[in-house]
This record gives structure tokens, C-alpha cells and sequence, in this order.
């Protein structure tokens, strides 16, 4: 018999890389044989396939089948590859024409009766598919909304295998309809009605400094660092930061849904992710789930979920020190390296990283009378957040319990989320035109070479900060952060370039002195 061959794709980390599946039927003993650097996953699909073909009441050929997944030496896992696997044995077999099963990418998992299920990674699977040149992709009809988001490939949804199989056999193409995304089901940006709305800052009051720096923050893309007692509003603030940050573009939303998609995460109800995306993990969390890993398939930990986004470490010294540290590396580059013995795979990790932390272990607030932590106990507490990570902060704030007078006060004082979003698009905007014709977007991803160069500000606005540089108050590090957050500033007041004014505020920030 001929060589029936077809197309799926193989994920390693959020790339995919296009597999050829190939059957051979041939005399020998009866047997199904899956060769190509498999996992156990994959080498579990002989079983699964063959009750799926046997039970969509098609014949198995008692004979020897084999089956390669070519290119050998690229590792596969999952269970993706089920369906391309039963269609090339199909084919092989001379159940459908071997020219029907040539061009397509057939992507998803059998169950034991024939039934199409959904896998993760469909979004970079299709986008691989797409690049090598396909114009058809079958995927089980729950992932065909995230596969439509890919433009020029029809997406074909299938439910079982053998709806698939008389398709294939039919002499009509499109007996089996392509996938149309609903108009009335989904807003343009590719999210439905049910997203709901994030928190607004009016509800935080009392805390107008704090406010401050979640708006520079938000246009910045600035670290923040929170210092304070319970009940202050610092996690309050932190959840309201996402409603201050502009929607994703769709490069960026399809690379953050890329991520949740092969994480698992990716809502049934939303394809696309078009809001930056909000990560508060656990201080129990482990340096695998944050910075990601875990078995022998790395999978992307919270750093690259929070990917384009905010990542929240509330109780920030609670967190274990190897996992504060892990963070310096992903805040400098905007990507995980995770390393094993199979190979390495690289995460996208750019993000905006929000710690909250309690000024002692007691929690009890300062000034009355009830916290009984010596300075010593204080001092190690904190110093469980590391120099080199803190350095790493651009804006850092202490906030305080207000009065019941300072409340009410306040309330009248305290801005919605839409009115503080609508300055910080508009210094989004003056920025993206600053850095038109460069790889940035924001203030926080210049690199230091453009700080000291085309970016650098005066001798005037850069005389609050020499001081401090000379006395060794001041890191090399922290002056280009101070100098991030000096643009910023001017951005939000509709200057063309920081003046000693931006510059004195940012180094009060940084130091945690004031906003």
C-alpha cells in the first residue's frame, strides 16, 4: 500500500513547528508502531486511536502499521497529534483519497469513541500552520474560535471522527462548513459581553499619593513597590491598575492569548484576550510556578502569564527569596529561560510587577501603641526583598491608614478609572510617537544606550540626580529607571522633554519619599 501522509504541529514553548505524519501499512505481524521522539502522552495515542477508528465502525487493517512523526529528533508531547495520526492511517488504509489529507493540518484528541476533544496551544498551532503556507486546518469544534483568530487559514470544526472521515471521502469540499465567527456574540476586539468590567479606583480613598503612582505607573509601565499596613488599600490599588492600562493591540493580544492557550487558562468564552492580563499568585507558589517549568514539558509560570500585563505579589516578603530573585533575570530581558536535560525553552515574560508588603511580620499598623516588633525584626523583615530586586522597582510608595476626616475628605477628590485612563492614553500616545520607528512602546522598555543618548535630558533636568549618583545613593541601574519614570511624568503634563521638576519627582518616587 502507499504511504499516506499529512500535516500537525508539535509545541515547544509558545512556538509551533510543523510535523509531517506519515502511515506505512505493510506485511508483518499485527501491530501499530509510533516511531519520531514521542512522549508517553503520544506513545498512548496507538491505544486511543484504535478505539476511535474501530468504534466510528471502520475496519483496522490486521496488519503491521507504522507511523512517523518527521522531523525524529524534534521532541513531541501531547496529544495533538491523535487525529493526524488516525487521518494518515485512513488514508494508508484507502479509506479517503491520500490527496484529500496532503494539505490540511489536522489538530486535536480522540476519545476512545470517536469524539473530538479539545487541546491546549491551538492559537501558536495554527499560527505555525499558517506560516507554512496552509490555507485549511481541522481543530475540534470547541477550539475553533480560538483558531479563527489566525487571518487567511479556513478552520474546519469537527466533532467526531467519523463526521471528519465522510468528509474527507465526499466529493464535495465544502460539505463541511467552515467555521464563522458570530458578530452578535463577540465585540470587535475578539472578547465577548460576558468580560467583566475591571474594578474602579473611585473606590479607593484616602490615598491620593498611591493614586498618583498608579498613574504613572499605568503610563509608564513602571515596577511598583507598596509599603504599608493591612486595611491601608495597597491590594485594593493593585487590582484597580488594570482598569488605568489601554486594550492590547492584537499583536499583543494574540501573543498573551498564545500563552493561556498552551497554560490552560484561556477562558471557554474568550478567544481573544484583549485586556492586559492580571496575575496575584499565591506566596506559597513555588519558583517553578512563577517563573515556570515544573515536569519534563515546561510549562509558563505566572511571569509570562502576566505577560503584557501585572504580575501581584501581595505579601511580597512572605514569598520565598529564591523566587524573589528568580525575577530580576525576566524584569531585565522580558523572557524565561527554562532549562532541562530535553532542551531549552524560552517564555515571553514582559510585564508590570506590583509588590505589596507589610512594614513588620505583626502586621499591626505603627503609632498606636499595639505594634510590638523591635527595629531588628523589622529590618530583616524587609530585607527579605533583595537590594538588586528593589533596585529594579521605579516607583516606590508608602501608604498609610487614613482618618475617618482624611476619608471623607478625599472622597471628594478621588477620580474614576475612566477619567485617570483617559490621561494615561493620551501620555501613551505622546510616548508611542516619541518612539515611532523603534522596537518600544512604553517608557519602561528603553534600553539604557537610548537613555544616554537620543533620550537623555538636559544638563539642567539632571542636576537633582547627580548628586545623589555621586554620593552612591544612586545605581547606575536606578538612574536609568529614575530617568524612565522623569519621561513619564513629563508625558503626563504635555512636555516634550522631563525638566528638573519630572526629574526631582522621579527620584522622590524611587526612593519612596513622596509622589
Amino acid at each position: 500500500m502507499a504511504v499516506a501522509r499529512t500535516r500537525c504541529v508539535a509545541i515547544l514553548g509558545v512556538t509551533g513547528h510543523v510535523i509531517e505524519v506519515e502511515c506505512h501499512i505493510s506485511n508483518g505481524l499485527p501491530g501499530l508502531h509510533l516511531i519520531g521522539l514521542l512522549d508517553t502522552a503520544l506513545n498512548e495515542a496507538k491505544d486511543r486511536v484504535r478505539s476511535a477508528v474501530m468504534n466510528s465502525k471502520y475496519g483496522w487493517p490486521d496488519t503491521r502499521v507504522t507511523i512517523s512523526l518527521f522531523p525524529a529528533s524534534l521532541p513531541k508531547r501531547g496529544s495533538q497529534f491523535d487525529l493526524a495520526i488516525a487521518v494518515s492511517l485512513m488514508g494508508a488504509a484507502g479509506t479517503v483519497p491520500i490527496e484529500r489529507i496532503a494539505e490540511p493540518f489536522f489538530l486535536g484528541e480522540l476519545g476512545l469513541d470517536g469524539r473530538l476533544r479539545p487541546v491546549r496551544g491551538i492559537l501558536p498551532a495554527v499560527v505555525a500552520a499558517a506560516e507554512a503556507g496552509a490555507t485549511t486546518v481541522v481543530v475540534p469544534a470547541a477550539n475553533a474560535a480560538e483558531a479563527a483568530l489566525v487571518p487567511g487559514v479556513s478552520v474546519v470544526p469537527a466533532s467526531h471522527l467519523r463526521e471528519l472521515i465522510e468528509w474527507l471521502r465526499g466529493a464535495d469540499p465544502d460539505a463541511m462548513p467552515v467555521y464563522q465567527p458570530d458578530p452578535a456574540g463577540a465585540e470587535p476586539s475578539g472578547t465577548t459581553r460576558s468580560e467583566d468590567p475591571p474594578p474602579d479606583l473611585r473606590d479607593v480613598a484616602g490615598q491620593p499619593l498611591a493614586r498618583k503612582a498608579l498613574e504613572v505607573c499605568a503610563a509608564g509601565g513602571h515596577n511598583l513597590w507598596m509599603l504599608g499596613p493591612p486595611g491601608a488599600g495597597k491590594t485594593m490599588l493593585a487590582e484597580r491598575l488594570p482598569s488605568l492600562l489601554p486594550p492590547l493591540t492584537l499583536k499583543h493580544a494574540l501573543e498573551v492569548t498564545a500563552i493561556h492557550s498552551i497554560a490552560g487558562t484561556l477562558p471557554a468564552d474568550r478567544p481573544l484576550l484583549s485586556r492586559p492580563p492580571f496575575v496575584n499568585p499565591h506566596h506559597t507558589a513555588t519558583a517553578a510556578a512563577i517563573i515556570g517549568g515544573g515536569g519534563p514539558v515546561p510549562r509558563p509560570g505566572a511571569v509570562s502569564l502576566a505577560h503584557r500585563g501585572i504580575l501581584f505579589l501581595d505579601e511580597a516578603p512572605e514569598f520565598p527569596a529564591s523566587v524573589l530573585d528568580s525575577l530580576r533575570q525576566p524584569l531585565e530581558s522580558g523572557t524565561v529561560t527554562v532549562s532541562r536535560a530535553a532542551g531549552t525553552t524560552v517564555f515571553p515574560a514582559r510585564f508590570m510587577l506590583v509588590l505589596a508588603a507589610n512594614p513588620c511580620p505583626c502586621a499591626e499598623a505603627s503609632g498606636v501603641g499595639r505594634c510590638q516588633c523591635a527595629p531588628v525584626v523589622k529590618r530583616r523583615y524587609l530585607a527579605r526583598l533583595s537590594g538588586p530586586l528593589l533596585d529594579r522597582v521605579d516607583v516606590k510608595v508608602t501608604v498609610t491608614r487614613s482618618t475617618r476626616s482624611e476619608l471623607l475628605a478625599d472622597r471628594r477628590f478621588a477620580e474614576s478609572s475612566a477619567v485617570v485612563a483617559e490621561r494615561v492614553r493620551h501620555a501613551r500616545e505622546r510616548c508611542a510617537r516619541r518612539l515611532s520607528g523603534t522596537p518600544w512602546r512604553c517608557n519602561a522598555e528603553i534600553p539604557s544606550s537610548a537613555l544616554h543618548g537620543r533620550f537623555r535630558p538636559s544638563a539642567a533636568a539632571m542636576k537633582p540626580l547627580t548628586a545623589c549618583l555621586d554620593s552612591g545613593a544612586l545605581s547606575a541601574r536606578g538612574l536609568d529607571r529614575i530617568i524612565r519614570v522623569a519621561w513619564t511624568l513629563a508625558d503626563l503634563a504635555g512636555k516634550n522633554a522631563p525638566e528638573a521638576e519630572e526629574t526631582a519627582a522621579a527620584l522622590a518616587m524611587w526612593l519612596g519619599a513622596g509622589g
